[in-house]
């Protein structure tokens, strides 16, 4: 959608806030169904609102969704076009993809990031008891903003990629941040004993540096593989990344339950940590070493920016010939 829909200078920031959207129902979910699902009769009526709200989307969407724009919105799109570009099947466009160069680091970037932002929501409740915040309307509210940081964080940072293309020091720094911001989520100082402040502000923290991974490499995996399928770009990542959550879940699960003590005899510094932020701190650390190394053209960019210098030098000769045609005398054509 963000290939056909939006410009060069747009796409992260349409595919960050299309991705990261969902966010906003986990959000509403925690608030409305942390008030609702008390019960059987409210698990019902929860149930029977989420029936509403799909209805009233599908009905909408129906109505109002068109396959593409009136013209393609970039360059690149409009190569594609003229080239007469068609997506191979699927299986052969995933092998196409693992094929190229490139591919597996966003993919790497991607699962990362997903796989972390999926296991602290899931054990939101045990994350927040463990830092003092113990009442469910607090643990609710934290886990809203948790997932309202990602989209947000998607939001602006994807917008600064759309400008810079700088795809590899935004997504290091991002992945660097989130090494930073998962340790408060376990740590625990003897000293200071619970910090619930600085318990969701790191939480927040998290969320805005980590969430913008996915629809940056998202991004960046469709532009190193151009002219690839985008779909089957972002299927590979969405299930590669909900894959290994998925199978990260019952490791984190023992996890939590492990206490890693240190700094015994420096009563100041005397801290212990869970293992279930070990976990994500050395997943978030494997993966800014492997995505170090990337080192793939921008292939799609790179065909914008010919076609724009392209368009740019046919406009020039245009005016040049517009100008000399003119009859104009030999110093008003200097001067112009």
């Amino acid at each position: 959608l963000s290939a056909t829909w939006f410009a060069s200078n747009e796409r992260a920031t349409a595919t960050a806030t299309a991705l990261n959207f969902n966010q906003i129902g986990i959000a509403v979910a925690f608030l409305v169904g942390g008030h609702m699902a008390k019960n059987e009769v409210g698990i019902h009526d929860y149930f029977g609102l989420i029936t509403l709200l799909c209805a009233a989307t599908a009905i909408g969407t129906l109505v109002q969704f068109r396959e593409k724009p009136p013209t393609p919105p970039s360059y690149s799109e409009i190569e594609k076009l003229v080239k007469g570009e068609k997506e191979p099947p699927f299986l052969e466009s995933v092998k196409r993809l693992f094929g190229t160069p490139g591919f597996s680091l966003p993919l790497a970037a991607f699962i990362c990031s997903i796989s972390i932002t999926n296991i602290v929501g899931t054990f939101i409740d045990e994350v927040m008891e463990r830092g003092g915040i113990t009442d469910q309307l607090g643990i609710d509210l934290a886990g809203a903003g948790f997932e309202l940081a990602i989209l947000l964080g998607g939001i602006i940072i994807g917008g600064y990629v759309d400008e810079t293309k700088k795809y590899k020091p935004v997504t290091l720094a991002c992945l660097a941040a989130t090494m930073f911001f998962v340790i408060p989520l376990g740590l625990t100082d003897h000293m200071l004993g619970n910090e619930p402040v600085l318990l969701v502000a790191a939480l927040l923290g998290l969320g805005l540096s980590c969430g913008p991974i996915q629809p940056i490499n998202a991004e960046l995996a469709v532009d190193v593989t151009y002219p690839s399928d985008e779909t089957a770009v972002e299927s590979v990542q969405q299930v590669g990344g909900n894959l290994v959550s998925a199978l990260m879940v019952p490791v984190a699960e023992w996890a939590l339950n492990q206490d890693y003590e240190f700094l015994q005899n420096i009563r100041p510094l005397d801290s212990d940590i869970r293992g279930d932020v070990l976990l994500l701190f050395t997943v978030a650390a494997v993966t800014i070493v492997y995505f170090n190394t990337f080192d793939a053209p921008l292939r799609r960019t790179m065909a914008d920016a010919a076609s724009e210098e392209e368009a740019e030098a046919r406009m020039e000769a245009i005016d040049v010939s517009s100008a000399v045609s003119k009859e104009d005398s030999v110093p008003e054509l200097i001067e112009r």
